[in-house]
Formats: C-alpha cells, structure tokens, sequence
C-alpha cells in the first residue's frame, strides 16, 4: 500500500551476529517523516535487530494517517498526541499510549532577517546563533501585513523582501504545521486555548492570513527543513528542534543559521499507537531501552522522564527550555476546524 501524501522508506534490520535459530519479530510502522532519520540510522537498525526486530518503515504526515488504511500495519508513530489519539479511537486502541520523546518547536531563521527581527523588537538574540521569538510582535506583524521593507535594517539585504512570515507545513495534513496553528491562536487568542466557536471566530482571520500568504504549503516538515537548508525559500520556517539537533549532530555548523525558539511555543510528543502485540512491544523498548533512547537523543530527540538528556554543546540549542512557554494543545476536533479556516 501506498501511503496517501508519503514518501515509502523501507528499513530492514538484519541479524547480525544473532542464533540463526532465534526468531525475528517483523514490525510494520507507519511514521511521521520527522522520525525517517532515526529509524534509518544503522546504529538503530542493528540495535533493533540485536533485540530480534525487524522494522519497516513507510512515512506519512501524521494528520494524513486518518485517511489511511491501517490494517496490517503493527503501529502508528505521528509527530504528536492528537492525531495519535484520534488514531487511538478509531482502532480502538485503549490505555495510555507511550510518549518515547519529544521535540518543541523552533523557527529556523537565516542570520541576516533574524538580525532584522531582532532590530525591530520581534526577536532577541542570546549568542549569534539562537535567540527568542517574541510571538505577539511577530502576530502583530502578520496581522498587519507588514513587509520586510517596512523594518529598519533591511537595506542592504535585497533577498529581504515581501511580507514577512513563517513558513509551515500544511496544517490540514502535517502535524508541524497544526502545531504552528496552536501556538499562534494561543497567543491571538489572550493566552487561552481556543475551545469552542467563539475562539475560532476570534482567531480564524489572522491564522488565514499566516497561512494563504504562504501560497502552496509542503505536506512533509522533512521538506520544509530541506528546502531551507539547501538555500531555497522563504528566510524563517517553523521546524522541530530535532531536525536542527541532528543536522548538528552530522557535524554540519551553518554560519548563516540562528535557531529562534518562540516564547510561546509547542512541545510534540511524538505518540505510538500500537495496533498489536507486536507493535506494543517495540513501543516499549523505544520507551525504556536505554541504548534507543541515547540513539534518539542523538537525532535530536527529548526523552520524556529526563531534563538532562539533552545535552546541548553547541551555541544553537537550549537545554534547558527556560523561557519558553508551553501553549495548550486543542483538541483534534477543534485544530481540524482551524486549519480548514486558516487554509480557506
């Protein structure tokens, strides 16, 4: 089967080393594409196969999972708990359902347009390569169309220019850009977390406007990131702190990139919704082995149960998330009917 807006990755762990006799255990996962790097690892891939996994993986935007067809599949892994819950539900999985790692939320900003923001009162800057997004300043810029040309500063930079926005992922599919949507109608909507039709109301006409001037909108958060770091497209993205973490992680340094981590922002916490034994199983062991979790912590992921398992040693990343404020998630129902207005 293939995947309704995802890209098939298949990753085969073999069994190396192990008693040709000890039987393997086949995991069929769907995942979000966030989490395609860890899994294609092959220091994961043997750690699995040490364990008697095999895994394969296909990938899918965690909010397009409830138009697939899952049986047959072992588990669902989407960027967040909503859209797990909703999977949840739906195949009738019950008990809680475990949260391996997690990930907040940042805004990927070339150096030249974060030095602008933060001229203008819309950012700060702590070291020359990560600083703070100051989301009402940044919503009051979108709602008022402002243009980067309208900023002090811009003037010797000709690629800033247009109106200044974020780019995300498709809200109606991807969980990345859902997200992007809760922080943003957190803030718009007075600090709340929009519940019901008048905070819908309240906050529809500034989400259409952050998301229709993005024009055509990429359903993989894989795709938003790339496109950014390849030198393509618009100078500040909204991305997981996870794909940042492992880009550094591969040694690679960008001189031109600040990390801007919103001071109302999301955690995703990436949720498995086991749909057998099988799948149970191995939910557990990205939960608790020990050697998986390190390997998560190595692409970028935030074990849940450990503050100090993030060790940030580079001047992009915070380790610990002071300053950061932790918006409420909505409901599915409601993020749903948010991201159809927001899209028009």
């Amino acid at each position: 089967m293939l995947l309704t807006g995802g890209v098939v990755a298949a990753v085969v762990a073999g069994q190396r080393g192990e008693d040709a006799n000890t039987a393997t255990t086949t995991v069929r996962m769907v995942i979000g594409s966030e989490k395609a790097g860890y899994f294609a690892d092959p220091d994961v891939v043997e750690a699995l196969a040490a364990r008697n996994y095999t895994v394969e993986v296909e990938t899918s935007g965690s909010w397009a999972m409830r138009e697939l067809d899952l049986t047959g599949y072992d588990l669902a892994f989407p960027g967040s708990q909503a859209p797990a819950v909703e999977l949840a539900d739906r195949y009738k999985v019950r008990g809680t359902l475990p949260r391996p790692f997690y990930s907040p939320h940042v805004v990927m900003a070339h150096r030249n347009a974060a030095e602008v923001l933060a001229a203008n009162g819309l950012a700060t800057l702590d070291t020359e390569h990560r600083g703070t997004l100051k989301m009402a300043a940044y919503l009051d810029a979108g709602r008022d169309g402002r243009t980067w040309q309208q900023l002090d500063g811009t003037a010797p930079y000709g690629e800033l220019r247009g109106t200044v926005f974020i780019t995300c992922t498709n809200p109606e599919s991807s969980n990345s850009g859902a997200l992007y949507l809760a922080a943003a109608s957190y803030v718009a909507n007075g600090g709340r977390v929009v519940a019901g039709e008048d905070g819908l109301d309240r906050t529809e006409p500034l989400l259409r406007k952050l998301v229709t001037v993005q024009g055509a909108q990429q359903s993989s958060s894989d795709a938003v990131f790339r496109d950014f770091v390849s030198g393509a497209g618009n100078p500040l993205v909204w991305v997981y702190e996870s794909q940042v973490a492992s880009l550094l992680t591969d040694g690679q340094r960008p001189d031109d990139l600040v990390v801007l981590y919103p001071d109302t922002t999301v955690n995703s916490d990436h949720t498995v919704v086991p749909l057998t034994d099988a799948g149970k199983a191995l939910a557990g062991l990205l939960s608790t082995d020990e050697e998986l979790r390190r390997l998560a912590v190595r692409h970028g992921f935030r074990p849940q149960g450990d503050a100090t398992g993030f060790p940030s040693a580079t001047a992009y990343l915070k380790q610990e998330l002071t300053g950061v404020r932790q918006a409420p998630v909505p409901t599915s129902a409601i993020l749903r009917e948010m991201a159809l207005r927001a899209r028009g």
